[in-house]
């Protein structure tokens, strides 16, 4: 395992999903994304060339495997989410969502750490 690649992927995981949350909901914080979803749609590719990057990262960081890339994929989008929800949309986290935001990062964790 090669911890940085997997790190480095994690965090290109993450600012992907603050792009992501933003395209996709900026449209209720911010009157231009509401009013220009056309030209916000062509952030999309530079988000995906992101994406790729970090998946590569994460794989082969991880000795090729794809499965914990997703779950990492995964739980940094969760985390993201329940950040700039909380922050933009004054959504608190509730029991539900803490206790999911604790099993996104457990879900990490276990990913990076677990030697099977």
């Amino acid at each position: 395992m090669n911890i940085k690649q997997v790190i480095l992927g994690a965090l290109l995981f993450t600012i992907a999903q603050v792009f992501i949350w933003y395209q996709g909901n900026g449209q209720f914080v911010y009157k231009w994304f509401k009013e220009n979803p056309i030209i916000l749609s062509f952030i999309g590719v530079p988000i995906s060339y992101v994406l790729i990057l970090a998946t590569k990262f994460v794989v082969e960081g991880l000795g090729g495997t794809l499965w914990p890339m997703r779950m990492i994929g995964f739980s940094t989008g969760i985390v993201v989410f329940t950040f700039l929800t909380w922050y933009h949309m004054n959504e608190a986290v509730n029991l539900k969502t803490g206790i999911s935001l604790g099993l996104a990062v457990s879900i990490v964790l276990i990913q990076i750490f677990w030697k099977s």
